[in-house]
């Protein structure tokens, strides 16, 4: 069963294509403004256990998880997504990645971040878990997004296969570079136990990808796990893209909802020639099919806020 995360402020004013909406939770959606700008956020996410009806507590979906925190000098937002691998184990990978999202989170809420450093989130949530008084293994790509409000430069990081993408003006005009090992092994945080240090593939947060660059209102960014990208290409998810022409909180949500319903539905059809499947192909394997994996969705539209 799907899950559905909206994130929002009542006071939010926003252009998207050029026509202003009003909504009766988000306030009036304007622009032209040159006040602080904010992220209107709403999510949607299925587990790979969809089918066998098994759901994860909190904004977890599956193995992966995902948080939406705002504090007074910045919105940021991230997801990540826990190796299955462990599972051999005796490891649940949902642990590590859930885990590492609430550090984040919490870090935002008590403003122990800097906007323009999103690494430094990443580093010290890890770091907070290596210190943990129980031992917690598991592994996890991880992206993390922050908008300066003042500034209205969108700051991120990305380990791994997890991404972003940037839309404007139906174009994608930013997007994330994914960080492979080797095929189908991203870059990742680990914590493993004694005995396997060094033999777990394990990443430093500095090795994370960064990027800063400006927005503008109305600016459409879309954060997710592998599973949406392994699934769907670039121009499948413009086209569901353009349903937020008539944007607002409900659209806002029913589009991330569409888009991670779309990416499930292919992930599961065995003559589809998914993105995955091509990159398999393109490393020698002979692989057909979508990539049943989970699915993560965050899609973001930037406003104008006002007190």
């Amino acid at each position: 069963m799907f899950s559905v995360l909206s994130y929002g402020r009542l006071v939010a004013r926003a252009v998207l294509g050029g026509l202003s909406q009003t909504d009766p939770r988000a306030g009036r959606w304007r622009g032209g403004g040159s006040g602080d700008y904010g992220l209107v956020t709403a999510g949607c996410g299925f587990g790979k256990d969809f089918r066998k009806g098994l759901l994860k507590k909190g904004a977890c979906y599956g193995d992966d998880a995902c948080f939406v925190a705002r504090h007074r000098s910045a919105d940021v937002l991230g997801v990540a997504d826990g190796v299955g691998g462990w599972r051999d184990y005796g490891v649940d990978p949902s642990q590590f990645s859930g885990t590492l999202m609430r550090t984040c989170e919490r870090l935002v809420k008590e403003g122990r971040f800097v906007p323009s450093n999103p690494v430094g989130i990443l580093t010290t949530s890890y770091c907070e878990l290596l210190q943990n008084k129980v031992p917690l293994l598991g592994s996890s790509t991880a992206c993390i997004v922050v908008l300066d409000r003042s500034s209205h430069r969108l700051h991120t990081a990305n380990l791994g296969d997890s991404g972003f993408l940037v839309v404007r003006g139906g174009e994608v005009v930013h997007r994330s570079d994914e960080q492979q090992h080797y095929f189908n092994t991203p870059f990742q945080l680990s914590i493993a136990p004694p005995e396997a240090e060094g033999v777990i593939l394990s990443d430093s947060p500095d090795a994370a990808d960064s990027t800063s660059f400006d927005v503008q209102l109305g600016d459409i960014i879309l954060t997710a796990t592998d599973g949406l990208f392994d699934n769907m290409p670039d121009y499948m998810i413009l086209q569901e893209l353009k349903k937020l022409k008539n944007s607002n909180y409900e659209s806002i949500q029913r589009t991330a909802r569409s888009i991670a319903e779309q990416a499930h539905e292919l992930a599961y059809d065995p003559n589809y020639m998914s993105p995955f499947a091509q990159f398999a192909c393109d490393n020698g394997l002979n692989v057909r099919g979508g990539k049943p994996d989970d699915i993560t969705v965050l899609l973001s539209i930037v406003a104008e806020y006002t007190d």
